[in-house]
């Protein structure tokens, strides 16, 4: 989730995890990685065998904080892979995250597998997930990304952990004089050392390093689209799949990439407030020291940089001049991605408060955004205000990316809309108001559980036998197009292709259907075309 989305998950539903006895290992669980050999365990009943903690690069720790990833030293013998390592450093932020490591710590560049491969010959497809939460908060060890039932569909699921907050996204001029290339942008040069371990040995748990699919939500999206405009990530995978959120902005609602002096300077006040004058002070304090400074300093934000490195220039160029990976894309956004938070927050909008904050906010353009966003009652003023709410949280961004890689990526496109409305417990609370799954909609990070099989994990939800069949239908749609670039096969509506003739969304909801994009008016609005017209 966003650094915002606080206000737009989905509140105090918990997410807890349910575990059997796990099965006692066997011979095969042992794979032989560039480091040394680690023993994972068989998960019982699924015929998948799962990797767990396994190291990527070395702890990034005392004088390593703050630098690139290095390589993890080899060990001897044979490491034990049956527990998530430590989730990386940060505050008790969202409220519907679960974890199942031992606790944050610097040390946690550790990643996972799921495989359900019986030998390394079979060369799977494999599928590498980027956990969000705002680049400040999240972790692989959240049961609603486990890769268990997603790797049952015939891919290898690798999931991996990155450096968040003043720890990942932290830039200083002492540190770009160290580097020689700028600095910040950590956590984005973890995901591309955990995307270069996946060459380097997922053959050996049955994967194809030749095809590999990322894949995202929120934040991990955002690190999707930054994927591909990397030049460090060229040729580290072949598909790539965005679920709400990129860092590319419309005209008239900027992204969150940072330049590199504001950045800089930003860095260094919040030395100078710690009394650090030099580097080496910064790296000589205790990180929980680091992260509650960090967490108080209002100016200090975990946003990615123009460092000329990772990024050589803004999202939007990169695109423009089609100097991404030109790799299969298939990305969307959620129906209600905010809906929840308007319906429940502090003061439930009305035709009048809503047109009142909308001129109070958005000044010269307020009455051609009324006229996208109408308020003519009470009603449509709580619907408007969900959906201006969304497309400024996250939905331009999205659509921005798609239309940017759909004008000059010459690769296939393909857009959807998750619409199933997540069906709460009668009785459950939100922000002290009681629930229903009208009001909550299709919210924020709510498809997470259905891509992953994994419903289990919400257990505060009434599932309905709707959502099983809607679950399946999008793990197999995304492991389809993570086998083949396409998400269409068997026993499913055909997906089509999103392109400039028909633009085709599928709608993933208790129908799968497509049919061609909505409110393209208010899209192009954001991205500085004309005015809505006056009725």
């Amino acid at each position: 989730m966003d650094t915002h989305a606080k206000r737009f998950g989905i509140g105090s539903i918990a997410l807890l995890l349910a575990m059997s006895p796990a099965p006692r290992a066997r011979a095969g669980d042992q794979v032989r990685t560039e480091s040394g050999v680690v023993e994972g365990e068989a998960v019982s009943g699924s015929g998948v065998r799962a990797f767990k903690g396994i190291p990527f690069a070395a702890p990034p720790v005392g004088d390593l904080r703050w630098r690139e990833p290095r390589p993890v030293a080899p060990w001897e013998g044979v490491r034990s892979a049956r527990e998530f390592g430590p989730r990386p450093m940060q505050a008790r932020i969202f409220s519907d995250m679960v974890f199942r490591d031992k606790g944050p710590s610097e040390d946690c560049l550790y990643l996972n597998v799921w495989t359900p491969a019986a030998s390394a010959s079979e060369r799977l497809p494999v599928m590498v997930w980027i956990f969000g939460g705002g680049f400040q908060a999240g972790a692989a060890s959240e049961p609603r990304q486990d890769g268990k039932d997603l790797a049952r569909k015939g891919v290898v699921v690798v999931s991996m952990n990155y450096r968040l907050g003043v720890f990942g996204f932290f830039s200083h001029p002492g540190l770009s004089a160290e580097s020689g290339h700028g600095s910040g942008n950590y956590g984005i040069m973890d995901q591309v050392a955990a995307l270069r371990w996946v060459q380097g040995n997922i053959a050996a748990f049955g994967g194809d390093p030749s095809n590999v699919t990322i894949f995202g939500e929120s934040a991990g999206s955002y690190s999707v689209s930054i994927q591909m405009a990397t030049p460090l990530a060229r040729g580290l995978f072949h598909k790539a799949i965005g679920e709400s959120g990129s860092v590319i902005g419309t005209r008239r609602h900027p992204s969150h990439v940072e330049e590199l002096a504001r950045a800089e300077q930003t860095g260094a006040d919040f030395a100078s407030s710690l009394g650090a004058k030099t580097i080496a002070e910064l790296r000589a304090r205790p990180a929980d020291e680091i992260l509650k400074a960090s967490m108080d300093d209002k100016a200090l934000h975990s946003d990615v940089v123009i460092d000329g490195y990772v990024l050589p220039k803004d999202m939007a160029s990169i695109y423009a001049a089609g100097e991404q990976s030109h790799v299969p894309l298939l990305a969307g956004w959620n129906a209600d991605e905010s809906r929840v938070y308007h319906v429940f927050g502090d003061k439930r909008p009305t035709a009048e408060s809503f047109s009142k904050d909308v001129r109070s906010e958005h000044g010269d353009l307020a009455g051609d955004i009324l006229r996208l966003y109408p308020a003519g009652s009470d009603a449509e003023a709580v619907r408007s205000a969900g959906d201006l709410a969304g497309d400024m949280f996250i939905i331009t961004s999205t659509w921005k990316w798609i239309e940017a890689h759909l004008a000059t990526g010459g690769a296939p496109v393909y857009r959807y809309e998750f619409d199933r409305a997540v069906p709460v417990a009668y009785g459950t609370m939100i922000n002290g108001s009681v629930a229903t799954a009208a009001d909550v909609g299709a919210v924020h990070a709510s498809e997470i559980s259905y891509v992953f099989g994994a419903l289990g994990a919400m257990r505060e939800v009434s599932w309905e036998p709707a959502d099983l069949r809607l679950s399946d239908a999008m793990g197999t749609y995304w492991t389809n197009f993570a086998k083949t670039g396409d998400p269409s096969g068997r026993g499913l509506p055909e997906w089509p292709r999103y392109d400039a003739a028909g633009r085709q969304v599928m709608h993933l909801g208790a129908e799968l259907r497509a049919s061609p994009e909505t409110h393209r008016d208010r899209m192009e609005f954001w991205d500085g075309g004309p005015a809505a017209p006056r009725p």
